[in-house]
């Protein structure tokens, strides 16, 4: 069992990791970090779901909308308008479906999400090496 202090500890070596990784990233591995969070957060969430801890399922869904506005947000809409709509729809989508899930205590509704992001996930993991040698301008999603 981990003290106070010990997870203290392990708290912030895991934000001095995160930050390292984060400053060196791409703008691409900052989507897919993103993208992976998410998950993460959902996980966490439908745990929590399980073992009816509403406060901290509502807490881990709030953190993945927020993350999914994050995505939003930096959707490059100059780059291609008509991908990043699609893009911008989706995004807003997935967090009215978390919200919704969050209030109707509907795993199904995390369930749909996680899948819909693994999916995007998938398809922007493909395109890291083109993604790697293009301009920052031209990333979208």
């Amino acid at each position: 069992m981990m003290t106070n202090s010990g997870s203290s500890a392990m708290h912030e070596y895991q934000q001095v990791n995160l930050r390292h990784v984060v400053e060196g990233a791409t703008p691409h591995r900052l989507v897919q970090l993103m993208m992976e969070r998410v998950l993460a957060k959902i996980a966490i969430a439908r745990g929590h779901m399980e073992r009816q801890a509403i406060a901290e399922k509502g807490k881990h869904i709030g953190d993945a909308i927020s993350i999914i506005n994050g995505l939003q947000v930096s959707l490059n809409h100059k780059a291609n308008s008509e991908l990043c709509g699609n893009f911008d729809a989706l995004y807003d989508y997935m967090a009215r479906r978390l919200l919704e899930g969050n209030l109707r205590d509907d795993d199904s509704m995390l369930l749909e999400v996680a899948d819909l992001m693994r999916q995007v996930k998938e398809a922007w993991d493909a395109i890291g090496d083109e993604v790697a040698t293009a301009q920052p301008a031209a990333v979208t999603a």
